[in-house]
């Protein structure tokens, strides 16, 4: 890894988001970026409710959370909590006030299942568990939410999973290669040529994505083109859908315009640079 990525892909509306909060993403230790892309930091002081909304990636977080006016608790006398929020398969959206924190970790698309190698990733799909529901021991929100100073927030993340332990997989590094190529190569546009690449047959490139990633590869193939939509609606006052829906791999533009929406909640034009 380079660091970092810096794009703001699946952020809808991003200048407005970095408005409202102050966000960073960090890099994690040396010996957990197999399978993290990346932690990310939000610190807000709202004087009005701000609501953000963001696009998913296909990849599981760990979060932790304090909420509050106060910028102190999420409920009276709590220190704050952690959960882990599995993919989210539509459009999610968070409500903003007062003050508040979170620290969060990004796992790489197939690089949660080390962490908790007991059950498939799919069985965390659009769900939001508390965190010591997962992992043993309990994830500390206090340690972790508490430090004024941003690198030992980053240092007690990096101290707490790798006392997870995760422990290489063969498995995991190939779904991980997979989705990688997804995200990176424009000309894999089908679930058949993807698993024709890779000397797979369909139905075990299907089982390995929902064992590793959480879902199945036509959806990651989808999201990560809807992404890109949504990348060039906000950024792109001229787009040519039409060209747009080819170089993605649609059919036709009615056919990108439809499953935008879907993900989405509107429509491209909606999207458009104010």
């Amino acid at each position: 890894m380079a660091g970092p990525r810096r794009d703001t892909r699946g952020i809808v509306d991003a200048p407005e988001l970095f408005a409202q909060v102050r966000f960073r993403r960090r890099e994690p230790a040396a010996g957990l970026r197999p399978y993290l892309e990346h932690y990310w930091l939000i610190d807000w002081d709202l004087t009005e409710p701000y609501v953000s909304h963001l696009v998913p990636h296909p990849s599981v977080n760990l979060v932790f959370q304090r909420y509050g006016d106060d910028g102190g608790a999420a409920r009276t006398g709590d220190a704050g909590f952690a959960e882990v929020s599995g993919i989210g398969l539509g459009l999610y959206t968070q409500k903003l006030e007062g003050r508040g924190r979170v620290c969060g970790v990004q796992f790489r698309p197939g690089g949660f299942r080390p962490f908790a190698p007991g059950r498939p990733v799919a069985e965390w799909t659009g769900r939001r568990l508390p965190a010591d529901e997962v992992f043993t021991p309990p994830a500390p929100p206090s340690d972790v939410l508490d430090p004024a100073d941003e690198d030992a927030r980053v240092a007690a993340l990096d101290a707490y999973l790798l006392a997870l332990r995760p422990e290489p997989d063969p498995q995991a590094e190939h779904a991980m290669a997979l989705v990688d190529l997804v995200r990176t190569d424009r000309t894999v546009r089908r679930v058949a040529e993807l698993a024709r690449v890779e000397g797979l047959s369909p139905r075990s490139l299907q089982r390995l994505f929902a064992a590793y990633v959480g879902v199945g590869p036509k959806w990651v193939i989808l999201r990560y083109r809807i992404h890109e939509a949504l990348e060039r609606a906000e950024s792109d006052p001229q787009v040519n859908w039409a060209a747009l829906a080819a170089e993605l791999g649609y059919s036709d533009q009615a056919h990108l315009i439809r499953d935008f929406t879907a993900t989405v909640g509107v429509p491209p034009t909606a999207f458009a640079p104010r």
